[in-house]
């Protein structure tokens, strides 16, 4: 009984995914009790931080999309085969191109934007496939070189902002993109005088355009219907997919598997850029000086792993993840409840996303001691 009960838990990744979501915020109710904290306040207080307002919601789509990028990104990479640790410096790739050509390059918005977009990715994917290509020549893996990729990007990004011409005087931070390479909706017109009343006359909308409220979700669920497709419809998805799978069938089966790894990680990269080019163009405008990671790469590897690498499953986790992360730190100023519970919370569920795997490897043990 007990045998059938773990195995169907197991197999079911929908299922152990919501239990796991549901453990995750049962400990985390555990941990506010033993602080002193009623647990169904602060998850009121966040539900409401998330749901009461339209422009929570709007936070938690923006906030979110960049997560979606990032974690299609890693789950790519996981399904090529692939363990994409440099999301993160990608990203940042991404970011740094999107704010050189969206300020340098002046173009009609029509141009601009899907231009920027285009170099962000090119760029990010280039760095990506630097890491396939070491890989692939040299076998150094993939997470030591984007693990030091990150940093290379980190400090690379910093150096620019420094660097005469790209600097704002004054400040650490860059230069503004130019009007027509923001995809922020409505941006300047809800500053003008027509618009301020228009806005005055209807409550709902004048909340939610609080916000900077962008076309970057519409992008990346364009981008996540894209990789769907090459991965299940295309040539080179199955290609890509016979490495991630068992690279020495796919060799066998006349498959270049060290130019696929290539491939892989640079497109795994450019998705990551992506997510970096959104978050400029719709939100920051500029970037500033870091003096440690953002988290939106490694964040998308929890993003990946909640949504079992499925372009689909990105989308719900990384909205999950985004309504977590910006409902949660709201228990903080309204009951003093530490923000760091949602951290926790999150940790807990990809916890447990991960022991369907343990439970397959402890079947399977059990299988071959029986048949011995």
């Amino acid at each position: 009984m007990i045998k059938k009960f773990l195995k169907l838990f197991s197999n079911n990744v929908f299922i152990f995914t919501v239990i796991s979501i549901f453990l995750g915020l049962i400990i985390g109710a555990i941990i506010l009790l033993a602080a002193g904290f009623n647990p169904l306040e602060a998850y009121g207080v966040m539900l409401r931080g998330i749901f009461g307002k339209p422009k929570n919601l709007s936070y938690v789509i923006i906030r979110s999309t960049p997560l979606i990028l990032t974690g299609l990104s890693v789950a790519f990479a996981f399904r090529t085969g692939l363990f994409n640790i440099g999301a993160e410096g990608q990203f940042i790739v991404g970011a740094t191109t999107a704010v050189a050509v969206g300020y340098f390059v002046h173009l009609p918005m029509i141009i601009h934007i899907p231009f920027v977009i285009l170099c962000a990715a090119l760029a990010a994917g280039l760095y990506g496939g630097l890491s396939g290509f070491l890989k692939a020549r040299f076998g150094v893996h993939e997470v030591i070189s984007t693990i030091m990729l990150n940093w290379v990007a980190l400090y690379l990004q910093n150096f620019l902002i420094y660097t005469p011409g790209f600097q704002k005087p004054g400040g650490e931070v860059s230069y503004t993109i130019q009007p027509t390479a923001s995809i922020t909706v409505l941006n300047q017109w809800k500053r003008t005088e027509e618009g301020v009343s228009w806005l005055i006359a209807h409550p709902f909308w004048r909340d939610l355009l609080k916000t900077p409220v962008n076309f970057g979700f519409l992008i990346a669920i364009g981008i996540v219907v894209l990789i769907w497709f090459i991965l299940n419809k295309t040539t080179l998805g199955y290609r890509l997919r016979a490495v991630g799978f068992n690279m020495y069938a796919a060799e066998y089966g006349g498959i270049n598997v060290k130019k696929n790894m290539i491939i892989s990680m640079a497109i795994s990269g450019g998705l990551a850029g992506l997510g970096g080019a959104v978050h400029v163009m719709g939100v920051s405008h500029n970037i500033a000086l870091l003096a440690a990671m953002e988290g939106y790469g490694f964040d998308g590897i929890a993003v990946a792993l909640i949504g079992n690498s499925t372009p689909v499953g990105c989308v719900f986790s990384g909205l999950l993840f985004g309504a977590l992360k910006y409902g949660g730190p709201k228990m903080q100023p309204a009951m003093g409840a530490p923000s760091e519970i949602i951290n926790i919370v999150i940790g807990v569920i990809v916890f447990f996303i991960a022991i369907p795997q343990l439970i397959r490897l402890i079947l399977k043990f059990r299988k071959k001691d029986k048949d011995v």
